[in-house]
């Protein structure tokens, strides 16, 4: 269950975290051909960051259950 609530969590914060890094440009508040306000460069780093520290969480523990579901058909294939 613990499994299932940190993924959970995980594909919520990575489109939160996309949104970070695109609402200085769909909200308004960053002029377009102006220098980067303070809070747009928040934003963008804050946001990539979450956004890929999360899709690099939810790639390992893909990975993990891949290599779990093979290591189960290994075994059930020996008892055979």
């Amino acid at each position: 269950m613990k499994a299932k609530a940190g993924v959970a969590a995980l594909v919520l914060v990575f489109p939160g975290g996309l949104w970070l890094v695109a609402a200085p440009f769909a909200v308004g508040y960053q002029p377009r051909g102006a220098a980067y306000a303070d809070a747009t460069v928040n934003d963008m780093w804050v946001g990539g960051v979450l956004a890929a520290l999360s899709f690099a969480t939810l790639v390992a523990y893909a990975a993990d259950a891949l290599r779990e579901l093979a290591r189960r058909g290994r075994h059930v294939a020996e008892k055979r």
